[in-house]
């Protein structure tokens, strides 16, 4: 019989993520690693509702703006004479890192140019969105004390 997934599992899933309408806005095809419950990049909510499966089990899970990306806001949104920014930014989604006052980064991407215009937005791009992730259950198995201690070494996650 397959592991189940528990706390303390070491844990490998792919995944795709939809929006509502059920467009691809991302494939998650290496696999993301973790341990389950132990403190992991894994959004709560979908930790909560792997446990309990298994390898091969397709598992969906629902995620409002509120429980993954947040709100979007529009203060994290800036527009600017296309003159003004610099040539390398002038492609749809190149990022850009800006540092307020007390030097915390933020990174922005460019979302629309037009007229002009260039705009940069400093929301996650699946902000304000409800969004699905489909999940593959790869593999499930005990942690190693190594794992435990440190955590997995090529860990990816779904945040």
């Amino acid at each position: 019989m397959s592991e189940i997934i528990a706390k303390n599992k070491f844990v490998s899933l792919t995944c795709t993520i939809t929006d509502e309408a059920d467009n691809i806005l991302e494939r998650i095809d290496m696999p993301i690693q973790y341990i389950q419950g132990a403190k992991s990049q894994v959004i709560e909510k979908i930790e909560i509702v792997l446990d309990g499966h298994a390898v091969g089990d397709l598992v969906q899970v629902a995620l409002t703006p509120e429980e993954g990306f947040g709100a979007h806001q529009p203060e994290l949104t800036f527009s600017d004479d296309i003159a003004n920014v610099p040539p390398q930014f002038h492609t749809i989604g190149a990022e850009v890192e800006f540092q307020n006052d007390n030097g915390e980064g933020k990174i922005f991407r460019v979302t629309e140019i037009a007229d002009g215009k260039l705009t940069v937005d400093g929301n996650h791009p699946f902000a304000g969105q409800t969004i699905v992730y489909n999940i593959t259950v790869k593999e499930v198995r005990d942690a190693t004390a190594s794992e435990l201690k440190n955590g997995v070494e090529n860990m990816n996650a779904l945040h």
